[in-house]
């Protein structure tokens, strides 16, 4: 039996499947060009103030004060430098991000939140700012982060607005192009491009039509065809039908792409390197299908960090770090990591200050931007000063409140349309994805290497 939660996760893989299910022969769009964004969602708001921490001495004294009993000690923490901003430290449970950051393969992007408009600490205090909607609701801001729109409503997400964007690209795909790992995501989904979620692992694989052997197995399964070719007359029934059936022809696809290259590293087993393991494997093999552009999305649960937080983030933060680096090290491995970035979403970051073992919800949060075409090894955006915590003024809107909200440097706008421009949406279009671009200034943050 499977919980009605799980069945509707399922039927709604399904319905998105059916919709994404036209097949065609590989057409020569995707030539040399292919390029796939890889969005990992840190659930839950991840705790960027410990995911990288300031360690020039007066800012570290600043961070241990303001942070109390979940100041990492520098002994948990690997230094590396940015070039203009200084040294800072990256958790040791995760040693490979220091290490693919001193690479230059790793950027971080620092203070990223969903912003209607450029906004300051006194545009807030005076009720003048136009805020995004309810910054503090996990359901709301998981939803902004997807859709790229501050305000809530949206039933599209960027990743798919991307894809409708470029669809010459893949008109001779017959793979899906918007792929969702584990569970349905709003990011995927776009006005013309229908998303798929998949499992690590599941080929759609219908089980039970192998319990008969020989023929009356064959019979089984021309019997099954036959039902779903045929015409109810019920549009829900035929709805459904065409959905398995579209399933069925997705089912050796997926089998004959089912064995996975020999990676020159090892995923993490469970979770999030499950998940981008199994992305890799569909990358290697999207030349074969006829794929010019692609995105997909994984996500890793936990960090709604109220309480216990060090040790939860830590066990989290190794997760990520040994998933991101097997996964960097495939596509190195496969010639292909110039043409595929992976970057971190979050609902928001939390507090600075802590409440109890744990933190609140925040607002702007550091995020993680991984790939060969990137301009790593430096922090993007200024870093908010742990020395401007509690100060409030024109020239210190570090933070929104006194608990160390981060006020967002960077929009999420700015942040999506630098990554959609790499991906290569023209201009002039980045603005119908992210309506709000045209509000700031800066429409380029210089992630990538020209």
């Amino acid at each position: 039996m499977i919980s009605r939660r799980e069945f509707l996760q399922f039927a709604a893989g399904l319905g998105a499947l059916g919709a994404a299910g036209k097949f065609a022969a590989p057409g020569p769009a995707w030539a040399q060009d292919y390029k796939a964004l890889v969005c990992v969602f840190l659930n839950g708001g991840n705790d960027g103030h410990n995911l990288i921490v300031p360690l020039q001495a007066e800012q570290y004294a600043a961070y241990q004060n303001a942070r109390g009993v979940l100041a990492l000690p520098t002994s948990q923490l690997t230094a590396v430098t940015d070039a203009s901003q200084g040294t800072f430290g990256l958790p040791t449970v995760a040693p490979q991000l220091p290490s693919l950051f001193t690479q230059g393969k790793l950027a971080i992007v620092a203070n990223v939140g969903v912003l209607a408009e450029p906004t300051t600490f006194g545009a807030i205090s005076d009720g003048s700012a136009r805020l995004p909607s309810n910054l503090r609701s996990h359901a709301i801001q998981i939803a902004s982060m997807q859709t790229g729109y501050a305000t809530s409503g949206a039933t599209t997400g960027w990743g798919g607005r991307m894809l409708d964007q470029l669809e010459a690209y893949n008109e001779g795909a017959d793979f899906p192009v918007a792929i969702s790992m584990d569970k349905p995501a709003l990011y995927c989904s776009g006005v013309t491009t229908q998303d798929i979620t998949l499992q690590p692992g599941n080929t759609l694989q219908q089980q039970g039509l192998g319990a008969s052997p020989g023929a009356a197995g064959l019979a089984r399964m021309t019997a099954q065809q036959q039902i779903l070719a045929a015409d109810g007359g019920n549009a829900m029934i035929d709805a459904a039908n065409d959905v398995l059936a579209r399933a069925n022809a997705l089912n050796p696809v997926l089998a004959s792409s089912g064995a996975a290259p020999t990676f020159p590293k090892a995923f993490p087993v469970g979770g999030l390197g499950d998940q981008l393991k199994d992305v890799a494997r569909m990358i290697n093999q999207h030349a074969q299908h006829g794929i010019g552009r692609q995105v997909f999305f994984c996500s890793l649960g936990g960090f709604d960090t109220h309480s216990v937080q060090v040790t939860r983030q830590s066990t989290l933060l190794q997760q990520v770090g040994q998933s991101v680096d097997a996964f960097s090290a495939a596509m190195t491995f496969a010639g292909l990591d110039r043409q595929v970035t992976l970057f971190t979403l979050s609902d928001f970051g939390r507090t600075l200050t802590p409440s109890g073992n744990g933190t609140d919800h925040g607002w702007g949060n550091h995020h993680l931007v991984l790939g060969g075409a990137v301009s790593g090894g430096m922090i993007h955006g200024r870093f908010p000063l742990m020395t401007n915590y509690r100060i409030f003024n024109a020239t210190a809107d570090d933070f929104a409140d006194p608990r160390g909200v981060m006020l967002p440097g960077i929009s999420l706008a700015q942040y999506g349309g630098t990554l959609a421009r790499w991906f290569g949406i023209p201009e002039p279009r980045i603005d119908a994805i992210f309506p709000e671009l045209p509000s700031f200034p800066a429409r380029d943050l210089g992630l990538f290497v020209t």
